[in-house]
């Protein structure tokens, strides 16, 4: 839900500074970087509100099927039409975020898709609920789209990288609402009055969050992106490495529990626990993710990451109690974790329309959580689970090799002196515009 950039080159020499001894905040470098990180606290709030939508509508999953009487055959296709819809409005993001700008942008999508939330609890049937579902991921996918284009340009700014903590936040922020979602079905309250409410109250959120975001615009000369349009190829072999990490993320988080219960002999409780638990490690890694991508850099923080998750589902797979399965789920919980912040960053930084290319590596991405639990349930009929996950592991070890395709996410120096919100003063402060841009002229 999970799982979003400026283009061009990287950037030239940057403008001249002052000494390194100039206290933080004060003078002409101070001055330069005090807007980039109050926009990485609002950004970081974006992508909160963002998360805390997705998990209270999770929460309430069971409300809802238990409400339209849904067999698990039905309720599974009703879910799967929040990807079908994303899939298919997320190439119009560039457009959005280029006729209105990034603040705009971020602001309208992010502000619908809070109030798409309450559109699933109201469907009176299976057919009505598909269609609230369609619009629900379709608002999903451009609010994704264009807050990750916004969380590139300002990591762009401030020359180091953030998007692994924004990701940390959306997993926090999900994780906050789910279990307000948990306690107010233990309550049994009515979910169209806690959706309803949840969703006002965090659209009003959004406004002063979305105010402090800068205003990111494309050149007067730029042309503006096409309606619709196929990603780029170059945004594709970085959507593949996204796919392996999501496909791990998706079969451990829905199969987990299962496969501790019917391979491992786990307790019901405890098999019950072990999404909440997988959830919470990605959480906290992805928060403290990006101190190790600053010092690793983008390609090895991959490879490592590919093998702690790797080195994880080894344990799943050899499992034969839960005192091995769990630290293997957990292990393959933190290896994934920041792949996917650092393919929407070098996404970020391919070719004049950014945004297009994010859109094209989340429509990898999204797709492969998608296809990863059908996959493994059809294996699992066919073998067993424990073969269904050592293809898992197999996936989680392809990061080694292909990390090489993330070498764009490297954070270039942070730039120049800011001119006005938003523009860009010349072409060595930034190398392209906002996303979903043309790029400015040069020496997501």
């Amino acid at each position: 839900m999970t799982d979003a950039p400026t283009a061009g080159p990287p950037a030239g020499p940057t403008e001249s500074r002052p000494a390194t001894t100039t206290p933080a905040g004060t003078g002409p470098a101070g001055e330069a970087l005090e807007r980039p990180r109050r926009a990485r606290t609002a950004i970081a709030l974006v992508f909160a509100v963002h998360g805390a939508v997705g998990g209270t509508f999770v929460s309430r999953i069971p409300w809802i099927q238990d409400r339209l009487d849904l067999s698990p055959g039905q309720l599974g296709l009703a879910l799967v039409m929040p990807a079908i819809g994303s899939f298919v409005a997320m190439p119009l993001a560039g457009r959005v975020v280029h006729r209105h700008g990034g603040r705009a942008a971020v602001r309208g999508l992010l502000s619908v898709w809070c109030l798409a939330l309450v559109l699933p609890a109201l469907a009176p049937s299976l057919p009505t609920l598909c269609a609230a579902l369609l619009v629900y991921g379709a608002t999903a996918g451009t609010a994704d789209v264009a807050m990750n284009a916004q969380g590139v340009e300002i990591e762009r700014r401030l020359g180091r990288s953030i998007m692994s903590g924004l990701h940390g936040m959306w997993s926090a922020g999900g994780l906050v609402a789910s279990a307000f979602g948990i306690l107010a079905a233990h309550q049994n309250l009515d979910a169209r009055l806690q959706l309803a409410v949840t969703a006002l109250v965090l659209c009003v959120l959004a406004q002063p969050v979305c105010r402090g975001l800068p205003d990111f615009r494309a050149p007067e000369e730029a042309e503006a992106p096409p309606r619709f349009a196929l990603p780029p190829r170059s945004s594709l072999v970085i959507g593949m490495v996204g796919f392996c990490a999501v496909f791990a993320e998706g079969a451990s988080m829905d199969w987990s529990g299962v496969y501790l219960k019917d391979v491992t002999g786990a307790s019901a409780t405890l098999a019950a626990a072990s999404y909440t638990a997988f959830s919470l490690t990605m959480a906290v890694s992805r928060l403290a993710g990006d101190a190790a991508i600053r010092r690793l850099g983008a390609v090895r923080a991959t490879r490592l990451s590919g093998a702690v998750a790797g080195a994880g589902g080894v344990l799943v797979v050899c499992a034969d109690s839960p005192l091995l399965a769990i630290p293997g789920f957990a292990l393959i919980g933190i290896g994934i974790a920041v792949v996917v912040p650092l393919a929407f960053a070098a996404a970020g930084r391919i070719g004049s329309n950014p945004s297009q290319a994010i859109a094209g590596v989340a429509t990898v991405t999204y797709t492969s959580g998608l296809i990863a639990p059908a996959i493994v349930g059809g294996l699992a009929q066919a073998t067993s689970l424990t073969a269904s996950f050592a293809v898992v592991t197999t996936l989680a070890f392809a990061l080694l090799p292909s990390a090489g395709a993330l070498r764009r996410a490297e954070p270039d120096a942070p730039a120049g002196p800011a001119g006005p919100e938003g523009t860009v003063p010349d072409a060595r402060s930034a190398p392209g515009a906002a996303a979903g841009t043309a790029a400015a002229p040069s020496g997501r």
